[in-house]
């Protein structure tokens, strides 16, 4: 017995270490200790609790801590994660987000139940509720001024290329109409308070306006989210004829590089230092007196360092105005400086590394249009 036990463990770990069992099947993180005995995925610790709420679909088992029996561990060495993946991510559409370890669990988990319970991307050409070009709806719309959410009804159109929201079912008229290709989505859970937040944001006269929005159910939520992605591709497709496809589809929808708090003071430099919330948005550094702000209190252009922009640890020397907090950085621009401060220096180290790998980056004909546009705006 104990043969056949050490038997198996040797089997098992010769398994595991292929290359391709190296990273979970379903979020990408490294060195996955927890496989599904009846799907034949090797996954991460967080993804197999996933997996635990779909017992009818998959049975998991720490590689570590669990016996795993002879007929277990050939089962595991016929499939692994690249054969599973071969039949249950056959089909995805390049619009589709495919979510990694740093996702939100709503994301997480739809993207497993997609793959496995629904079969979402096993057949080609199968319908998708996300994929059809219009999505109508009702999601739940936190109000700008009193702060509460209240249902309101959604309308994407593929055809008219934008997406719309009513302030009453009945409504003939929109309360926006905003064009798909300004539109950003991105999950905000904590900053909304909701597992299932999501904030949208579009440009309006060249300034970002944000919503806040949820639903009550993980799949609709997520839905909508890939909605979007799938009406901006068709869009960007129609609007940029020679584009490749991953082109495209790195200009869809995008997370935020950095959010948080920080203190910042005036163009004088001899003003208090207010307390502030950050949103990094490739070069839009916006501020908001609240995280739920509707809208930005003010936009600073991050450009590029061919550009005269950079970024450097601390405040310039005779720094005057008031702070309480002391881990302090500088982005310099052509026409002036901007002094920031952080609560820790661990916020300081990561918001300089935020800023420099932006102007690192050589600048768009499009980033330098926008910047214009915010001069003269």
């Amino acid at each position: 017995m104990a043969g056949g036990n050490e038997r198996s463990m040797k089997a098992l770990k010769e398994v595991w270490k292929r290359a391709e069992n190296s990273l979970c099947a379903d979020c990408g993180k490294p060195d996955p200790d927890w496989a599904s005995s009846t799907l034949g995925v090797f996954i991460c610790l967080s993804c197999s609790g996933i997996h635990r709420n779909i017992p009818s679909i998959s049975k998991v088992k720490s590689l570590k801590m669990d016996h795993w029996d002879d007929a277990q561990v050939q089962f595991l060495a016929k499939h692994g994660n690249a054969v599973t993946k071969a039949t249950y991510e056959a089909h995805i559409p390049i619009y589709y987000y495919q979510p990694n370890y740093n996702d939100c669990q709503v994301l997480r988990e739809q993207w497993i139940r997609a793959k496995y319970e629904r079969k979402e991307f096993t057949e080609l050409g199968k319908h998708l509720p996300y994929s059809d070009g219009v999505k109508e709806g009702i999601l739940w719309k936190r109000g700008r001024d009193n702060g509460q959410f209240l249902p309101r009804k959604f309308l994407l159109s593929e055809r008219e290329g934008c997406l719309k929201y009513f302030t009453k079912q009945d409504a003939k008229e929109p309360k926006i109409n905003v064009k798909i290709d300004v539109i950003n989505a991105t999950f905000q859970p904590v900053k909304i308070g909701n597992p299932n937040g999501l904030q949208i944001t579009y440009l309006k006269d060249n300034k970002t306006r944000n919503i806040f929005v949820y639903h009550e159910s993980g799949k609709e939520v997520v839905d909508w989210f890939n909605a979007i992605r799938s009406v901006q591709f068709h869009y960007l497709k129609v609007a940029f004829p020679i584009a490749s496809d991953n082109e495209i589809k790195n200009r869809l929808t995008r997370n935020f590089l950095k959010e948080g708090y920080m203190e910042k003071t005036g163009p004088k430099q001899r003003e208090a230092f207010k307390k502030r919330w950050f949103t990094l948005d490739h070069r839009r550094l916006m501020y908001f007196k609240d995280p739920l702000d509707a809208f930005a209190k003010g936009e600073v252009f991050v450009g590029s360092r061919e550009n005269g922009y950079s970024v450097q640890k601390g405040l310039p020397s005779g720094t005057q105005g008031n702070f309480s907090w002391h881990y302090g950085l500088t982005i310099v621009t052509p026409d002036r400086e901007y002094l920031f401060t952080c609560e820790t220096e661990t916020d300081q180290l990561d918001w300089i590394a935020a800023f420099t790998s932006i102007i690192n980056q050589a600048m768009t004909p499009q980033e330098y249009a926008s910047k214009y546009l915010d001069a003269v705006s």
